[in-house]
């Protein structure tokens, strides 16, 4: 943006970045800007991470980041100041754009609201509409000035509907360049908590959401306690997401918890890469488990009024992992409702850890990930077509 002398103003920019993922791709975004010498003032929604960089926070991602009917019902006040202390702020501000991530539901009523304000809004990080509720790609196309999409038969899609569209790739591509996650890291993290050189470990991931915990870590930790008792040379790691605090995950554990549990909160592919097999709740985390080559189970639970209402709302996709949809095909079987409970887990789980060939099968699929996903830079690519758009 120029001023009337010709020099260019600080780029002032709304962000909406509720969930764990997309917090990290914000901060990342904020970096490079920084390393970039950009001036800029961004505001809204995102991470403690974001707002060491510089970020203003009017909501916070740890505490918005929920997810089905009644959870949301439960945070409805908090959501609903948020919301619109967002929309006062952006009639104050007048960013140059809006970049609405993800967080489908609150984003498409915040861009409805801030349409009337003339502003530029972006989504980067579609909402899988290709997938299942097809019926919203018209409300993008209403209200979207353009979509910045991570996987490539994406652009097909929005183009169809003559949608504004531009494949950046999948900004977890950045995370995982150069050697950080070589043979000898994995080493080194596995002797740190202990865990001896020829154990298999196995990895718990409940999610990053505080709803998600209350789902799945019962179920996580009950079907871990049956494999170590039924099973010589396994450890157990419970990986506590970036979002989560460890003690507030320690508190949820059974008080009788009779087998050795080792909680750690590290990067999320360190943690990956000091597995042998995932127990992973649906979401991103699988797309990193995945990019770290890790055959996984990945399971998902909600609130039983959820699922009755999603069904009548939306028809059940053919996959819900994101690494299936991505391959189109089952890679790494998916465990929903009351399918993930741990007479259905623990077979499974049971089978890849006695079974080298169920390891190497996946391992064999999950490679074809990195070919989909395009290449690194991701990061620069963003925010080339975002400055482009001032």
């Amino acid at each position: 943006m120029k001023t009337s002398n010709g020099a260019t103003s600080k780029l002032k920019v709304l962000i909406v970045a509720a969930e764990a993922s997309s917090s990290l791709y914000a901060e990342r975004l904020l970096e490079h800007w920084n390393r970039s010498n950009i001036s800029y003032e961004a505001f809204g929604i995102g991470s403690a991470g974001m707002e060491k960089l510089g970020f203003r926070r009017i909501g916070k991602a740890e505490e918005l980041a929920v997810v089905g009917f009644q959870e949301v019902l439960s945070n409805f006040g908090k959501i609903y100041r948020v919301f619109h202390n967002l929309v006062s702020e952006a009639k104050k501000q007048n960013p140059d754009f809006v970049l609405l991530m993800d967080y489908p539901d609150f984003n498409f009523r915040l861009a409805k609201k801030l349409k009337e304000l003339n502003l530029k809004i972006i989504y980067y990080i579609s909402p899988q509409v290709w997938a299942w509720r097809q019926g919203r790609v018209h409300f993008i196309k209403k209200y979207f000035d353009k979509m910045l999409v991570l996987f490539p038969f994406e652009v097909d899609f929005y183009r169809k509907f003559g949608i504004d569209v531009e494949f950046v790739g999948h900004p977890l591509l950045d995370e995982i360049n150069g050697d950080k996650y070589s043979e000898s890291v994995r080493q080194d993290l596995r002797s740190r908590y202990g865990i001896p050189t020829n154990n298999f470990v196995l990895a718990l991931m409940p999610g990053s959401r505080r709803s998600e915990l209350k789902h799945h870590l019962l179920t996580q930790v009950h079907t871990a306690a049956q494999i170590y008792r039924q099973n010589e040379n396994i450890s157990v790691i419970l990986c506590v997401a970036p979002t989560l605090d460890i003690e507030e995950v320690r508190s949820h554990l059974p008080k009788d918890l009779d087998i050795p549990l080792i909680l750690i909160k590290k990067d999320p592919f360190e943690m990956a890469l000091m597995s042998d097999f995932v127990l992973c709740a649906s979401g991103t985390a699988t797309l990193t488990v995945g990019l770290m080559e890790k055959p996984m189970a990945i399971m998902y639970k909600m609130n039983s009024l959820t699922v009755k209402l999603a069904s009548y709302i939306m028809k059940r996709p053919k996959y819900f992992g994101m690494v299936n949809l991505i391959l189109d095909k089952m890679v790494s079987k998916e465990f929903f409702q009351e399918e993930a409970v741990e007479s259905h887990l623990v077979p499974y789980i049971e089978e890849h850890i006695k079974n080298s060939k169920c390891i190497q099968n996946q391992v064999s699929d999950l490679k074809e990930l990195k070919v989909k996903l395009g290449q690194a830079g991701v990061t620069e690519r963003v925010s080339k077509a975002l400055l482009g758009l001032r």
